[in-house]
């Protein structure tokens, strides 16, 4: 089970090297690159977990959390990244790719005891709610394999998370900046990182991190497995997968990444004059809604009006302190908030339980976001609506982005107050009662560490930050002095299967920043910091 792969293709630069396939996907996002040929026949996919290589007591904490059958990417690539084998996984958000990648992680690293400073196994994400998700949904099976796991985080006391890799952390997860900072204070090696993973990598090279993950990533063992997870697959991930992985096996799910048969795809044709009052009928629904507008303080004003006419509500961006942006987030999954108000922050890695309705109220930029955006909802098999409201001058730039991601949404004019409004969207007239939602507590921010806030909020099975075992840090970015970077996410969360529910549960994080959403994302040639 601890093997690693003891070829030197890498180092040596032999070995065969992967042909592109000729561009015949159809209706795949543009831009994206033919998936390469997998050289070595992979392994079949197995029906259950029970069929696969794996400890007994991990097998026997998937049964205790209540997973007994894999998604689709899991059974199709776990055969292959527990034999050692590199992979390629494409899916959207919410089909599965923590428990794929994170359970070969955790089987591979089985018996195996690292020391000070320098991690076994790296989980690279673009944020960190992401990262603390991917932390929280490996909990239990880490605890139950006696595998200490670090989350190195911005936003966060870097003190504690170098005391925890100091102390010895068989896992680590992180994003790349505070990774970096880490790394440059020597608290961190690399040396013995056997097994790397590259989870939401098209989001990571969208925020400009290619610089900082291609640097890390020479810094792995050069002999080790590389895993690679990914909605969607750009060329910038392209580069990635030619450099580092060998012979990967290729597992793609949703060719499209966002044709999701149980997800009903609607564009409203609104009045600008009628916008206001559409948007806050929709709110007042009963159940519970994520809101997308493009920038902090459209958020923050439609929050305030939707609290004066009766809708319990609650903004998040990226002006918002890390403490209040998890606690808005727990308010809205416990139901004390009905309607979550966000810009690009929340598109990804955020799984709310019963979350069947998804607003637009502003148009996304680009079909990446809409792709993300929708994909908070019609999870892992449930179903779910995704509205975008879209104002005369919209229509034609809105036609272009979904012609870009594969959809072909249902078209409808619509007014406040009409029946064909509520059927769509269960809209009502709101109560008109003023309602006051309890602003999430501020912790009192700790002195800034390497261009980063940090708060010193203790976190479930250990202390605060990344200390202990898995279950840390909620949250976090790490930063490198470049500000903040514009963000989108997704990410996989602690449950017992990701981005499942019922027995399947996930809950997904979410990015910092709130650049403009237009334009490049993060230009500095030190990279994005995280």
């Amino acid at each position: 089970m601890n093997r690693v792969r003891t070829s030197d293709r890498r180092r040596s630069g032999g070995g065969p090297r992967r042909t592109q396939t000729p561009a015949r996907r159809p209706a795949a996002p543009q831009g994206e690159f033919a998936l390469p040929k997998t050289v070595t026949p992979a392994l079949p996919a197995v029906e259950s977990f029970a069929e696969l290589d794996m400890p007994a007591r991990l097998l026997a904490a998937l049964g205790a959390e209540g997973v007994t059958e894999p998604f689709p990417i899991q059974a199709a690539t776990l055969p292959n990244s527990l034999a050692g084998r590199d992979v390629l996984g494409r899916g959207r958000t919410g089909s599965g790719k923590t428990l794929a990648f994170g359970l070969a992680l955790l089987a591979r690293t089985a018996g195996r005891r690292a020391e000070p400073k320098r991690p076994l196994g790296l989980v690279l994400v673009p944020t960190r709610e992401l990262a603390q998700q991917v932390t929280d949904a490996l909990t239990p099976y880490a605890r139950a394999l006696g595998l200490r796991s670090a989350t190195v985080v911005g936003g966060m006391s870097i003190g504690r998370q170098a005391g925890a890799l100091r102390a010895g952390a068989e896992v680590v997860v992180a994003t790349p900046g505070r990774l970096k900072d880490l790394i440059d204070r020597g608290d961190c090696r690399l040396d013995d990182v056997a097994i790397t993973v590259l989870d939401e990598a098209d989001q990571m090279t969208d925020m400009g991190f290619m610089p900082q993950v291609t640097a890390l990533l020479d810094q792995v063992r050069p002999d080790g497995q590389r895993m690679l997870f990914s909605a969607t697959l750009d060329r910038n991930v392209d580069r990635l997968v030619r450099r580092y992985l060998t012979d990967p096996v290729v597992h793609s799910v949703d060719p499209s990444a966002g044709a999701v048969t149980t997800m009903e795809h609607h564009v409203l044709h609104v009045h600008e004059e009628d916008k206001q009052r559409t948007t806050v009928e929709i709110a007042a629904r009963d159940g519970r809604v994520i809101m997308f507008l493009d920038t902090k303080h459209r958020v923050d004003r439609l929050v305030k009006q939707l609290l004066k006419s009766g809708v319990r509500a609650a903004g998040l961006h990226g002006g918002k302190s890390q403490p209040q942006r998890t606690r808005t987030l727990t308010q809205f999954k416990d139901g004390q908030v009905t309607a979550l108000v966000a810009t690009n922050v929340a598109a990804r890695g955020i799984h709310v339980d019963n979350l069947d309705l998804v607003v637009n109220v502003d148009p996304p930029g680009d079909h990446k976001d809409y792709l993300h955006r929708g994909g908070r909802t019609a999870r892992a098999g449930e179903s779910g609506s995704v509205v975008t409201l879209v104002t005369p001058d919209q229509r034609r730039e809105m036609t272009r982005l979904m012609a870009l991601a594969g959809i072909s949404p249902l078209i409808t004019p619509v007014r406040s107050g009409e029946a064909e409004l509520s059927r769509i969207t269960g809209a009502q007239a709101p109560s008109g009662v003023p309602v006051v939602i309890t602003a999430p507590v501020v912790e009192r921010p700790r002195r800034a560490v390497s261009g980063g806030g940090s708060s010193s909020r203790r976190r479930r099975g250990g202390g605060g930050g990344a200390q202990g075992r898995t279950g840390q840090d909620r949250t976090g970015q790490g930063s490198t002095g470049q500000g903040r970077a514009r963000q989108e996410n997704s990410g996989q969360s602690r449950t017992r299967q990701e981005g499942g529910s019922g027995r399947r549960r996930g809950a997904q994080g979410r990015p910092a920043g709130d650049a403009p959403r237009r334009g490049p994302r993060h230009p500095s040639s030190g990279g994005a910091s995280a």
